[in-house]
């Protein structure tokens, strides 16, 4: 039997980890809500992004925090002119060939990086990797704390920013009607462009938050997007708010699973959550009927 304080402990704990999967999962179901395709590249590009934050660790001392600034706007700008000169000319307006195209860029990506780092286990070491932060008889690592507030935020300052900007509304009105809103002179090509940008960025700053408890790897970005893929079923697909909710809900799920069936078992829980979505939800939390 578990006491009630160590139960609590792992369901907070869920929701810090959490907030890293819905912060991964926030890009790619901002991507399938405006393009309506998937990106199976997504887990290449944390995985790139990761690297990058270590190798200017490395090279400069730049702390992964410290770097945001620098990294986010370049992860941007490489989306940005992925989905503008290759995603966009290469699909030829087939939803099919983007599919491959994001494939073979994910292999692509993985296979230079493995090339480059070769296979190795890399991690970062910062002053506050192990620092821990305590609240009453809970114990919780600082960088995930701070990983929360920044998950929370980015989601926040992307609602904002989606709801109150010029090209946040023309992104919403992409996202509904297309055709619609090229009739109305919004320029659909740029818009899908700034939209992989955006989520490009928000991998950015995934990687930021990760590198400090995580460690990294070529493949590594293949165990968070099949986590991330969950998280954007169960919010709902091309939901933010759901992407948030389910990634906080899907953490929890993985927390308490480790906790009663071992750590090596804690993600299946989230696998088993995957499954009971499709069959009785499969529209997630938030998400609307087609």
């Amino acid at each position: 039997m578990y006491s009630m304080s160590i139960v609590i402990e792992a369901i907070l704990n869920g929701v810090l980890t959490g907030s890293i999967y819905a912060l991964i999962a926030l890009g790619l179901t901002l991507v399938y809500g405006v393009l309506h395709i998937i990106n199976f590249s997504h887990g290449a590009m944390l995985a790139a992004s990761m690297f990058l934050v270590l190798s200017l660790n490395q090279h400069f001392n730049l702390d992964p925090y410290i770097q945001l600034p620098i990294i986010v706007p370049a992860l941007f700008i490489v989306g940005y002119v992925i989905q503008r000169f290759l995603i966009g000319p290469g699909s030829h307006g087939r939803d099919e060939n983007i599919l491959i195209i994001t494939l073979g860029l994910s292999i692509v990506i993985e296979n230079v990086l493995l090339a480059i780092f070769r296979s190795d286990v890399r991690s970062l070491s910062s002053d506050y990797s192990f620092d821990v932060f305590e609240f009453g008889p809970f114990i919780f690592s600082q960088a995930r704390v701070f990983g929360l507030f920044a998950s929370v935020l980015t989601a926040a300052l992307l609602w904002v920013f989606l709801a109150k900007t010029n090209t946040g509304k023309a992104i919403r009105a992409v996202s509904k009607e297309k055709l619609g809103a090229s009739l109305v002179g919004i320029n659909v090509k740029h818009i899908y462009a700034v939209t992989f940008g955006i989520g490009c960025a928000c991998l950015a700053v995934s990687a930021s938050l990760l590198l400090p408890t995580f460690y990294v790897y070529p493949s590594i970005g293949s165990a968070f997007v099949l986590v991330a893929f969950t998280v954007v079923v169960l919010g709902g697909m091309g939901s933010i708010v759901g992407a948030l909710v389910g990634g906080i809900f899907i953490g929890i799920v993985e927390s308490l699973c480790g906790l009663f069936l071992g750590e090596s078992l804690g993600q299946i829980g989230i696998f088993i959550t995957f499954i009971l979505v499709l069959l009785f939800k499969p529209t997630g939390f938030f998400g609307a009927k087609a």
